[in-house]
């Protein structure tokens, strides 16, 4: 069986990726390229082999079905890519500390969405800071994602040390606790920290109406770039619709946002302000 899979790898046709590429583009807007092929077979092989299946047509096939929203779920968590590590992007977070946190009124809660935040290291960096920054002074985190699995590895908030690289020493002194015995190698983010963020799954393409003008600022870095241009616009529309005028929006510094017709104004490169 395993041979047969890794054989399809090579194999899978134009149509059946069209199939896929239909579908995840339906659910959850993500754009996957006819280049993505092999990407697609390796992240869904091993599944497809605990599922007795023998090619991606009949993984397909199941998983279109309306009743099959578990397995859907399953698959959209296998594809959709995850990499990520503490203070990615440092100076986003250096604009956070210098720029946006003087500009926020200190006397109402602070409300920061990390709206991609994957296995949690996004959301626990800007705690961090907060909490370093901002201790005296009410401020909250929500974070969401598409996949539960990684939101159930964020709500854990144990990580391998060698995550930690990137943590300012005198944070990881702080807000990490070094384990032992059977987590030797790893760190657990402090309880202190953990409470101030929760998380939970959103889809980008269907977010709540009660989270409009919510947010002071919200981090949505290194997501769009999945999208096609369309599928992006209407995306950052209706995150823009989750900000408070005068709030921000900060996206990855490989993102542009150029030529989309939004109602914000750039601070710097991949900073960006919705109008009073």
């Amino acid at each position: 069986m395993n041979s047969s899979i890794e054989s399809m790898a090579l194999d899978v046709s134009d149509e059946e990726m069209l199939l896929f590429q239909q579908l995840f583009k339906r659910y959850i807007g993500l754009y996957l390229p006819f280049s993505k092929k092999a990407l697609l077979c390796s992240r869904l092989s091993r599944r497809l082999v605990e599922l007795g299946l023998s090619d991606l047509r009949g993984y397909y096939a199941l998983i279109s079905q309306p009743q099959e929203e578990a397995e859907r779920q399953r698959a959209i968590d296998l594809i959709t890519t995850n990499e990520t590590y503490f203070f990615r992007e440092q100076k986003h977070f250096d604009a956070l500390r210098d720029d946006i946190l003087p500009q926020i009124s200190a006397r109402n809660e602070m409300k920061i969405w990390s709206a991609a935040s994957s296995t949690g290291e996004e959301a626990y960096s800007i705690a961090m800071l907060l909490d370093d920054c901002r201790a005296h002074h009410p401020w909250s985190i929500q974070a969401s994602d598409i996949s539960q699995r990684v939101l159930t590895f964020a709500r854990r908030a144990l990580y391998p040390m060698v995550r930690g690289e990137h943590i300012p020493k005198p944070y990881l002194s702080r807000y990490c606790l070094c384990g032992t015995g059977e987590y030797e190698g790893h760190f657990l983010i402090d309880q202190r920290i953990r409470r101030r963020v929760a998380f939970e799954q959103r889809n980008l393409l269907n977010l709540p109406t009660e989270m409009d003008e919510k947010f002071d600022v919200v981090f949505l870095r290194n997501v769009i770039i999945y999208f096609d241009f369309p599928t992006k616009v209407d995306v950052i529309q209706g995150v823009i619709r989750k900000i408070r005028p005068g709030g921000w929006l900060i996206v990855g510094h490989s993102e542009s946002l150029h030529g989309m017709p939004l109602d914000l104004q750039m601070f710097a490169p991949s900073i960006y302000r919705r109008p009073l």
